[in-house]
């Protein structure tokens, strides 16, 4: 990382990272479904429908992704002693259930 540089990046397993490309891949096939359907003036209950399917997708991602997080960056870093990364965890946690 460069010097003063406040990005944070985290190394995932070719797996991990893999699944989550698969999982956004999908998410960005059913958004651009759901954009052909408005061109295409599709019913809107059954734009509503698919609308409902991409957003369980995306909140299905984050949640594999916040799993990860806990379970590698968290836990390493308290175990660091950096006990800061609770806060950032908790901050995360309310922003997903506003």
């Amino acid at each position: 990382m460069e010097e003063g540089c406040n990005c944070k990046k985290k190394h995932r397993e070719a797996s991990e990272a893999t699944d989550l490309i698969h999982r956004l891949n999908r998410i960005e096939g059913q958004i651009r479904g759901i954009r052909s359907m408005v061109e295409n003036e599709a019913y809107c209950v059954d734009i509503l429908t698919q609308v409902l399917a991409a957003s369980a997708a995306l909140t299905a991602f984050s949640k594999e992704l916040l799993n990860s997080h806990v379970r590698t960056c968290v836990v390493q870093d308290i175990r660091e002693g950096n006990d800061e990364k609770v806060e950032e965890l908790l901050k995360t946690i309310q922003k997903f259930i506003k």
